[in-house]
């Protein structure tokens, strides 16, 4: 059966020849006019035009790659690359308490604002979190350090919920988990890169120290790059598919609908509620995995070359979960249910390994006056911690991608995809404000384990009924558009025989 004959509305995942492949193939497909879409033919292949999703999902994974990704490689040396990361967690508590409202709120201001603008202003904040490190390195500066931590939460509420609109809303409903995989891995590198950086700075320092000044003037150089290279991006009323669909969005959107769209998509489908313990732990878990255990008991160049394979195994991780999330001879369905059997097999396996390592040492045992030696990679015993918080990176990724998987799952509006960002956003950090102050006071590493485990695992069985039950195989146009102002012929392609058939009938 081909999709000629079939309304949009009916078709599957599983049935749908890919879009892109027919692409590729040399398929005709009617573009608008301007630079935007023009098409090049290399090697006797056609690649996409620049207003396609693909070009702009690469885009806005290297803008990713040099702002959060930078951050993630100053964050995965604990501390912020300091040893003692009291500075580090007071900041990222201003940090994720803006970033809670600002990504609760960033699909308003993504449908307002446009994608581009929001990105750009989003990398901001990122350089100058860095610029503060810097200059406290020889000044005492908190005021000016917990501002540039809650500028930053500001920045990457917006930066994230524009990317995360991006990721779930511009891919057609078979390629979402390749897409996401394409994003996860060029961001990660950024972070792998962004290792690199203290690593090869600290290559013989054996003892755990401050990374230098030259460290942070390099994240700051590729940061500001970042920021610059979002305004290179389209805005989405301008992306146009392979299948020559194009994106939903709001007409003429305001603050005052805008703002009621975040209730629409919770009675749109309530149930999303149940996703919301996933959200809050998805980012419980960094303060543990990098301050306690990497930035704890690690020397300088141990804590980047771990780093480094943290953030390596995540680039694994969404390349696996990206492919067997798009699996077309499985309906998405069952795929949903696998993929929660599988992180919940993972969560106990991979965190299990995790117990057995925390008892080995306390907060008290490796500070500093005790007599504690920090763990290097010529030490004895080294790869056993070295392969755990490799599948720590590993699990962070597969939880990611199955978030955002599940979220594109239940809509492909666009609107409505940048409000379950929002909610997915500001939730999480909730949760790292939380866990980020309970550090800074010293909770026990035991503590901060137990509750990464017990919230880990509550998550999955409560999100359990929405995985299980709300999700299906496709989602109709007409259940999308439900509470908007848009109609099925606004969103359809001008030449789709069903909009040409209502325009007909006039309907």
């Amino acid at each position: 059966m081909t999709t000629e004959n079939k309304s949009i509305g009916n078709i599957n995942d599983t049935e749908m020849a890919t879009p892109l492949d027919q692409h590729e193939e040399g398929g005709a497909l009617d573009l608008p006019s301007g630079w935007m879409y023009k098409q090049f033919r290399v090697f006797g292949r056609n690649f996409p035009w620049y207003a396609s999703p693909r070009v702009q999902l690469v885009m806005v994974a290297f803008v990713c790659f040099m702002c959060p990704g930078m951050f993630n490689a100053l964050g995965g040396m604990g501390g912020g690359g300091r040893t003692d990361p009291t500075l580090s967690d007071n900041m990222n508590t201003a940090l994720y308490s803006a970033f809670a409202v600002f990504g609760f709120f960033g699909g308003t201001f993504v449908n307002k604002l446009g994608v581009k603008w929001t990105l750009a202003f989003g990398g901001i904040g990122y350089m100058l979190y860095a610029i503060s490190l810097l200059v406290s390195l020889d000044h005492h500066v908190p005021g000016f350090n917990l501002f540039a931590g809650a500028f930053l939460g500001i920045c990457a509420g917006l930066l994230w919920t524009a990317q995360g609109t991006i990721m779930i809303s511009y891919p057609t409903e078979n390629r979402k988990g390749t897409y996401f995989a394409w994003f996860w891995g060029i961001f990660n590198m950024g972070a792998v890169v962004g290792s690199l950086i203290p690593l090869g700075q600290n290559m013989h320092t054996k003892v755990n120290v401050t990374v230098s000044s030259g460290t942070y003037i390099g994240f700051i150089v590729l940061m500001g790059i970042g920021a610059l290279l979002a305004l290179c991006l389209c805005n989405a009323k301008d992306i146009v598919r392979p299948d020559g669909s194009r994106v939903i969005l709001m007409k003429h959107p305001s603050w005052q609908s805008e703002f009621k769209g975040l209730w629409e998509t919770l009675r749109f489908e309530p149930f999303v509620v149940l996703l919301f313990p996933m959200f809050f732990v998805s980012n419980w878990f960094y303060v543990y995995q990098q301050n306690s255990v990497n930035g704890a008991h690690f020397t300088t160049r141990t804590k980047a070359l771990n780093s480094l394979l943290y953030w390596l195994a995540q680039i694994i991780a969404a390349g696996i979960w990206g492919v067997l999330l798009d699996v077309k001879s499985v309906r998405r369905s069952v795929r949903a249910k696998i993929t929660w059997v599988v992180l919940f097999i993972l969560t106990f396996a991979i965190w299990g390994g995790g117990y057995a390592y925390e008892k080995t040492y306390t907060r008290a045992s490796v500070a500093e006056g005790s007599g504690f030696v920090a763990t290097d990679w010529e030490t004895p015993g080294y790869v056993g911690p070295m392969f755990l918080y490799l599948f720590y990176g590993f699990y962070d990724a597969a939880w990611q991608a199955s978030i955002y998987w599940f979220m594109g799952a239940l809509s492909n509006s666009g609107r409505r995809s940048a409000n379950y960002v929002g909610f997915y956003k500001g939730i999480q950090s909730i949760g790292a404000a939380v866990v980020n102050n309970l550090d800074a006071r010293k909770l026990s590493y035991k503590k901060e384990f137990i509750s990464n485990w017990v919230l880990l695992g509550v998550a999955l069985a409560v999100a359990a009924p929405v995985i299980f039950l709300k999700i299906r195989d496709h989602v109709d146009v007409e259940d999308d558009l439900a509470g908007t102002d848009e109609t099925i012929a606004d969103v359809l392609p001008a030449d789709h025989p069903e909009k040409v058939a209502r325009e007909v009938g006039g309907a």
